[in-house]
């Protein structure tokens, strides 16, 4: 790894909202806080509800802005593959940063994730990933003082931690002033009782009918211990996600009927 005099860490920052996204802005202003070896590699454009997708039919545009500042005409799981495998593969990073997302990645949004979905990629690469992601509530200005005052500190805390390599961080900071913040809690990922999917149709200048997909979540009545609780009560909600998606219990009953 190349030297860096200020910490041990070489940070890779992407995001789901694009380059030139405030909250990428803002999570260079956090990561500086841990380092002064950072790279940002983020999609031209926003792609945001892109999961953790490839682009296999068209060719990658890779767009240097600087020696350490690329946009990549890609997804967010793109963006992480170049970054490690072509643009730092001599020295390849040991912490990925993907955020700050414009919106909150809670319960299953992060199945949707492209915030979360680089996180994921980094951490399938065997490198320690953390999502971030600031909370705010359709018409209002996003809050990101919140996230600006809070990340570093907790970031140094988990990053002190550690955590296995098939596991990744996903944080999110509520819709609250910075100095409201009820602190920080380590939660589970939770699941929406309440969303409504909204297909708007349409038709076209050429009467060609087209839609528009949008949800509209709702609080519901989360458990206690979710990351949806956390964030309603007014707390930063600490996540961490496994790449194993196999439910074991099943697996056994399947197992005693199969075999």
């Amino acid at each position: 790894m190349a030297a860096d005099r200020k910490s041990k860490y070489r940070v890779l920052i992407t995001n789901d909202d694009g380059i030139h996204a405030p909250g990428l802005k803002v999570m260079e202003r956090i990561a500086k806080t841990l380092s002064s070896d950072i790279w940002v590699v983020a999609p031209e454009f926003e792609q945001s509800g892109a999961g953790h997708s490839l682009t296999l039919h068209l060719p990658l545009r890779l767009r240097k802005i600087n020696p350490r500042r690329y946009a990549l005409r890609g997804t967010p799981t793109d963006c992480v593959m170049m970054a490690v495998n072509y643009l730092m593969k001599e020295a390849r990073p040991n912490l990925i940063l993907s955020g700050v997302n414009r919106g909150a990645n809670l319960g299953e949004d992060v199945t949707y994730s492209g915030t979360v979905s680089a996180a994921l990629e980094g951490a399938l690469l065997g490198i320690p990933s953390i999502a971030l992601s600031q909370t705010f509530r359709n018409g209002n200005t996003v809050r990101w003082e919140t996230v600006t005052r809070h990340a570093p500190a907790l970031l140094k805390k988990v990053l002190a931690v550690g955590w296995p390599k098939d596991v990744l961080i996903n944080i999110n900071f509520p819709d609250v002033p910075a100095d409201e913040i009820k602190g920080a809690n380590v939660t589970r990922q939770g699941k929406r009782d309440q969303t409504e999917l909204l297909i708007d149709a349409r038709i076209d200048a050429r009467n060609q009918p087209y839609y528009w997909l949008g949800f509209r979540p709702r609080e519901g009545n989360p458990r206690a211990d979710t990351d949806l609780a956390a964030i309603a009560r007014g707390e930063i909600s600490v996540t961490p996600l496994e790449i194993d998606l196999t439910h074991r219990p099943t697996m056994a009953r399947l197992a005693k009927a199969i075999e």
